[in-house]
Parts: structure tokens; sequence; C-alpha cells
């Protein structure tokens, strides 16, 4: 009963965004379940390749460009030709400012520069906008599927700027710009409207509030960033795969419009 109610194999999963780390993470995942899985992004790199190598008939990876609409229904009319009809869509794509950004990025607000917002918005709302109006009108249509868009703990609480005090010790002026906690608060409130609206024909939209993961960070920005965090550290790169299995699957058959929380308390201070 159990292993049913987690089933996801012969799903038809899209994953933008592929290449990088949790999407390479979301790709490997679903592949163990036994889904066909879909791996949309600009560039592809050897991990990527790997995962072709290994999951030859179950893996594609299709090069796109999420902020045009065009790129994502000549990649949809890919997949259909290969696996079928998209059943499961994770909106794992984002641009986002790290702590090495150019300076330009992380400078205070009133100078952010209007392009830097165009090209985060861009991809992070657009992008997501293009690909479930693409593969959701294909889960309306056949009254089945689940969306996850990947959200931020940015995209529900102010990013805490102390934690880049070390920096401006250092001499820098660096602030965690706009664009990405916008884009990812636009995010939530376009999953409850999906979520809405196809909820009668059963695409369930549901949206992951995720905190950040451990990926090499300079020592200084890591210690600061994880007395932040009640349990006290980033995420491991493999922490939010059972999440994905969760809201792909028929455990989450109730569950439509909500924000799933993995942020190690972050947002309960």
């Amino acid at each position: 009963m159990l292993k049913k109610l987690f089933n996801v194999s012969d799903e038809i999963v899209v994953i933008t965004g592929g290449s990088g780390q949790l999407g390479i993470q979301y790709s490997k995942t679903f592949l163990e379940a036994n889904s066909f899985v879909v791996s949309i992004d600009l560039k592809t790199n050897k991990y990527i390749e790997e995962i072709k190598e290994k999951y030859k008939n179950k893996f594609l990876f299709i090069k796109c460009d999420i902020t045009s609409k065009k790129s994502v229904m000549e990649a949809s009319a890919v997949i259909k030709k290969n696996f079928g009809n998209v059943s499961v869509l994770v909106n794992n794509a984002a641009l986002d400012s790290p702590p090495n950004a150019p300076k330009e990025e992380t400078g205070p607000f009133e100078s952010y520069p209007e392009s830097s917002w165009d090209n985060v918005i861009d991809v992070n709302l657009k992008g997501v906008f293009n690909c479930c109006q693409v593969f959701g009108d294909i889960m309306a249509r056949n009254k089945k599927g689940s969306i996850i868009n990947v959200s931020s703990i940015y995209g529900v609480v102010s990013p805490d700027q102390s934690i880049y005090e070390y920096r401006r010790k250092n001499g820098d002026t660096f602030y965690k710009p706009i664009a990405y906690s916008v884009s990812k608060s636009g995010l939530i409130n376009m999953t409850k409207y999906l979520a809405v609206y196809w909820a009668k024909l059963k695409v369930r939209v549901n949206c992951l509030v995720l905190a950040g993961v451990d990926n090499n960070q300079d020592l200084e920005f890591k210690e600061s960033y994880c007395k932040r965090i009640p349990i006290g550290r980033m995420a491991n790169e493999n922490e939010y795969n059972g999440a994905m299995i969760f809201l792909a699957s028929e455990a989450s058959s109730y569950m439509t419009g909500s924000t799933l929380t993995l942020d190690g308390g972050w947002t309960s201070i």
C-alpha cells in the first residue's frame, strides 16, 4: 500500500533548470523511481551526460530557453514524440545573485540595475508562466498532472541582510538584491492561482519553499548563514528529493495550492 501511495513509475516528468545542482538531484531521484525524465536547460554538463549514459531509454535532455514560449512549445513537441504526455512539471530553473555576484548587482537597492531585474523576473516568473501554459495545458486536457513550483524562504520573508555584514566589515557594499525575493514571492501566488484554476481538471499545483543548499560557499558566508538556521546548517543537496516524490505522487492527492516548507526552521523565527 505504501509503495503504491508514493509510486511515480512511468510518470513523464519535466524538470527545468535540469543541469543545476538540484536539477541533477531531482532527475536522479525520479529516474531511480522509474519515471521518464526530461531535463531542460540552456546548457548540458558532465552530470547530464552521465545520466544520459545510465538511463538511455528513460532520460532526455533538451536545450530550451524557458523565457521563450516558442522554445518551450518546441521542447513539448519533442517530449510528446519520445515519451508521450507530460504528467509532472518541476519548475526548478531560477536566477539568483550569490555572494560572489558582480558588484553592480549587490549594491544598494537605489542603484540595482534594471537589466538585472528584467533577467531575474524573466526566468523566475515568465519562465514558469510559459512552462505552466504549455505543459499545464497538456495536463488539463488529460485531467492528470502535478506541477511543483520551487520557491524560497526569500519568497516568504525578506532576506536577512545582517548575514552579509561580514562583507561590509571588509569594506564591500553588499546587499541581497530585491528581484529574486520578489520573483519567488510571486511564484507562491501563481501557485495558488493555478491550483484553483485547474482544480476540477485534476491538475494539482503546489509550491516548495526551500532554504539554501550547501555548495562550497565561502566559509564566512556559511558561518553567518547557518547561525540564522535553527537546525544549524544548510541543506544537503539530496534533502529535497523526498518532497518531490511526495508532491508528484498520490501521497499528496488532496493537496493543491499549498506551500511545503523545508528550511531547517528559518521561517519559524
